[in-house]
Parts: structure tokens; C-alpha cells; sequence
């Protein structure tokens, strides 16, 4: 892999309920899920252009929503202190404090969303 290349080509968020998870992500991030059906399984995906790494909300049965593992950051905008306004308002659960990162970096903060999942946000400013 050269030093040019994503690391991240594509992310999946596992869901228990499908319905609700799409709901939650697009109250929390303020987007609209296209979602389409691939092999018979749902799926809910993230707006995106390349060359920015894409990703979904899935129902599969080989995927269970889990607070332990792979993080996975998303893009929170304005600021990561509103989008976990609107996490709160969809139902997900802030997990600690914002923390700012060094060499200004930015921002990132983790939240519990509708299925059990633990994730990162990351904004450039705050506040």
C-alpha cells in the first residue's frame, strides 16, 4: 500500500433493528441514508464522493452491534458538541467528556448509538 492510499476503504455499523439505526444516524449526523439491498441484506448507506472513505448501517445476521473492539470515527459537523446534541436527541448516549486533541488536530468525543455500538466523532473546531 502506498503512503497515498486510505487505510479505510469501507466501514459497516451493525444493527439489531435496521429501521431505528438508519433513524438514529440521520438525526444524530443531520444526513440522509440511501439505503439499497445487497445479497438480500439491507443496507443504509453514507453520503460520500470519492476519493472520501464511504460506509453503511447493515443488518446481517455475521454482525452483532458491540461497544468493544475497532473504532471507528465519523465526521461530526458543525462541531462534535452538536452532534452530540443530536445524538442525545435520537436516543444515543454520550460516553465521556469532548477531549481536544494536540497540534490542533481538532476535537473528538465518543458516543453509544441506538444499537449498542461504540463510536468516535472527530471535528477540525468546537464550540
Amino acid at each position: 500500500m502506498s503512503a497515498s492510499s486510505k487505510v479505510v476503504a469501507w466501514f459497516e455499523i451493525p444493527s439489531v433493528d435496521f429501521d431505528r439505526a438508519v433513524r438514529f444516524y440521520e438525526v444524530a449526523l443531520d444526513v440522509k441514508l440511501n439505503r439499497q439491498e445487497i445479497g438480500g441484506q439491507p443496507i443504509a448507506v453514507f453520503g460520500y464522493e470519492e476519493p472520501a472513505t464511504g460506509g453503511a448501517i447493515v443488518h446481517s445476521p455475521s454482525m452483532t452491534p458491540n461497544g468493544d473492539g475497532v473504532l471507528v470515527y465519523l465526521n461530526a459537523q458543525p462541531t462534535v458538541d452538536a452532534a452530540l446534541a443530536r445524538i442525545e436527541e435520537a436516543g444515543g448516549k454520550t460516553d465521556g467528556p469532548v477531549i481536544k486533541l494536540p497540534q490542533d488536530i481538532g476535537y473528538i468525543a465518543f458516543f453509544i448509538d441506538s444499537e449498542g455500538n461504540r463510536l468516535g466523532l472527530h471535528s477540525r473546531t468546537n464550540g
